[in-house]
């Protein structure tokens, strides 16, 4: 279709690889090459492993090559992997994990769902599919996962590349979010700079929700503080302005007062909403823990922002965070409140990285750091690279944290040059 091939491939994989003759889930990826390479030609191709930013997202679902795939596929083979319980791989959501048993069963089987995980299945499907090193491209939480395949299965990558991730190597979660809360709130004051009627609007909208019951699609009511995650939006150069046509869409006149229009709630819905990826919301802290738990992080840290409280003069929109209410408010996620207590309350999570493998790596690995990501710390993203040998960095101020989105044949072409291939 339009100038590509896509071929789908399913893989057994374990479920626990320390338990490899145990219980047994499938992974799905999907391989992407170009109509301009014959069938020979394609064979002769490297491959390329991306890895899609998360937790809980699927594999890009591509119906032409662009931006960087456009790139990638003129020298590569492109697998786009299902992340496990994303896509077409076994999937883990409300409805699945009720098969798994109670909480605390749900809450063992999800320990198995983070980037150590991840990896193991990328390196099976390697040695089945490939066989040869492969160049592995991660972007958000793919760079996490990246930095986890050059800790632990680094004979299988042949170069790394990482655009907007590049995690803490080690110590809390609160640092993470701590940074977090300070970009988003920088953000917020640079947006509202670009749009001063929407600083009033977001109050109004605010203010309305107190008094006056508005509900979603899905028939619950609109709170303030979920209102505030349509700051989702606050991370990317390529959709932050799309926030001023989703705020101007707000009001409509009705014979009982002003109420929030149909187009406006259906558009807050879907963006506050987790039904399509639960994972992100039961599994997002735990991407930074390495022993401790996250004991609702985000959530703890919050308290050191009070700008950010819904009941604040002018609150401001937050956008990605997680928050322990969430499991009561959104209810594609009510069914696994208690699933998720029990991992916020876990301490005793496995090690992501290994910093001493990382000071040795020998791995060709090129990353883009973006000076004023709001998701991935610029300075917490500095630190790492400097911990990880022969990491070379580009910082720049051009792009956000959707910078793949906005210009990614350029970006993945000049971290491709980075590591020695031209």
């Amino acid at each position: 279709m339009r100038g590509l091939r896509a071929t789908g491939h399913t893989f057994t994989v374990p479920l626990d690889h320390s338990r490899p003759g145990g219980e047994s889930i499938s992974v799905f990826a999907r391989e992407y090459t170009s109509t301009d390479h014959d069938d020979a030609a394609v064979a002769a191709l490297p491959w390329l492993l991306f890895l899609q930013g998360g937790p809980g997202g699927r594999g890009n679902r591509a119906t032409q090559l662009a931006g960087w795939m456009k790139a990638a596929a003129e020298r590569f083979r492109i697998l786009m992997l299902d992340q496990r319980g994303t896509g077409l791989s076994t999937p883990a959501d409300g409805l699945t994990l009720a098969a798994r048993g109670g909480p605390a069963e749900q809450a063992e089987y999800l320990t198995h769902f983070r980037a150590d995980s991840i990896v193991a299945d990328a390196e099976l499907v390697r040695r089945r599919l490939v066989g040869a090193p492969w160049t592995i491209f991660g972007q958000s939480y793919g760079g996490f996962c990246a930095l986890s395949y050059l800790s632990f299965a680094s004979e299988g990558v042949e170069r790394a590349l990482i655009t907007g991730g590049l995690p803490p190597l080690s110590g809390s979660p609160d640092e993470v979010y701590a940074a977090t809360y300070a970009r988003v709130e920088e953000r917020n004051r640079e947006y509202f700079g670009w749009y001063p009627g929407d600083r009033g609007l977001l109050t109004r909208i605010a203010r309305h929700l107190e008094g006056v019951e508005e509900h979603l699609p899905t028939g619950e009511r609109l709170t303030v503080r979920r209102l505030q995650m349509i700051g989702s939006f606050l991370g990317g150069n390529t959709r932050v302005d799309a926030l001023h046509y989703l705020l101007e869409d707000a009001f409509v006149s009705t014979p009982g007062g002003p109420r929030l229009s149909r187009v406006f709630l259906d558009q807050v819905g879907a963006l506050v909403s987790r039904s399509s990826n639960p994972l992100y919301a039961v599994m997002h802290e735990s991407i930074y823990c390495q022993g401790g738990a996250s004991a609702w992080s985000a959530d703890r840290v919050l308290g050191r922002y009070p700008q950010f409280r819904p009941d604040a003069a002018d609150p401001l929109l937050t956008g990605e965070m997680i928050y322990p209410w969430y499991f009561e408010e959104d209810p594609s996620l009510a069914p696994l409140r208690e699933t998720a207590e029990l991992l916020a309350r876990k301490e005793d999570w496995g090690p992501l990285y290994d910093p001493g493998a990382l000071r040795r790596n020998t791995v060709p690995a090129a990353a883009a750091v973006y000076r004023d990501d709001i998701y991935v710390d610029r300075s917490l993203s500095l630190r790492t690279a400097a911990a990880v040998k022969g990491l070379r960095v580009w910082e720049t101020a051009d792009f956000h944290h959707d910078g793949i989105s906005d210009d990614g044949e350029a970006i993945f072409t000049r971290l491709l040059e980075m590591t020695g291939e031209h």
